[in-house]
């Protein structure tokens, strides 16, 4: 098995430390058992990767959704006071 030797600021050697989950597991134990999240991307990355694929609606399209979305009314109240 190869080793590596890191050098650790003394407060995450002991974030790492407190990590163990039993006395005896070790620090490549503890690495390796970790998670990370996956990164996000911004607004603007996001945006980009939307440009590049092929849009999902047409001009024409978007004009009508837009249309029945100003069109749309919340229902008639079921309940109305007496």
């Amino acid at each position: 098995m190869a080793v590596k030797t890191v050098t650790l600021r003394l407060e995450a050697y002991d974030r790492l430390r407190a990590a163990r989950t039993w006395p005896g597991e070790s620090f490549s134990q503890v690495i390796l058992r970790a998670t990370w999240p996956e990164p996000s991307i911004t607004g603007g990355e996001l945006l980009a990767r939307i440009r590049d694929v092929d849009p999902l609606f047409t001009e024409d399209e978007l004009r009508s959704i837009e249309d029945v979305m100003r069109a749309d009314r919340p229902p008639a109240d079921k309940w109305p006071e007496r």
